[in-house]
């Protein structure tokens, strides 16, 4: 993984490790849109690999709107 793709993630880690358990799904929203801002894409294979981390702690439901939004932003993106 590249240096800009690791320092945003080591970021990101410490918004989650601060923000309120019921903030995840918003702070998972705002480290897309960071990425997106700064020209930085992340392969399926490292979404897979970051999803899969950050839902350890999820409930059922949580698992499944992050899953929802998972499928709606993929799609988003084969559209451009």
């Amino acid at each position: 993984m590249n240096q800009q793709k690791l320092e945003l993630l080591t970021t990101f880690a410490q918004e989650v490790e601060s923000a309120p358990k019921e903030q995840l799904m918003s702070t998972i929203l705002t480290l897309n849109l960071k990425a997106n801002e700064k020209g930085i894409h992340f392969s399926d294979q490292e979404t897979e690999l970051l999803v899969s981390i950050l839902s350890g702690g999820m409930s059922p439901a949580e698992r499944k709107r992050m899953d929802t939004l998972r499928m709606i932003s993929k799609n988003l993106s084969k559209r451009k």
